[in-house]
């Protein structure tokens, strides 16, 4: 999990999901990113804000990480 207070947005922005426009501006998207032993991203999706990211799949991906 990220917090992201200050510089506010700037880990967001870094990942490309802060809303610079309405109807919610000046937060960020609902997205996971998973990261491998390497520092590579090995998994991103964005969601809708109503929607809950799917905790099966995010699992799925650290299982297939860890082996």
């Amino acid at each position: 999990m990220c917090s992201d207070f200050y510089p506010h947005g700037a880990v967001a922005q870094a990942f490309g999901v802060f809303r610079l426009n309405p109807p919610v501006a000046g937060i960020s998207e609902r997205a996971v990113f998973i990261v491998d032993k390497q520092g590579e991203i090995a998994f991103a999706e964005v969601y809708p804000l109503d929607q809950v990211p799917n905790n099966e799949e995010l699992l799925e991906v650290l299982k297939k990480l860890g082996r």
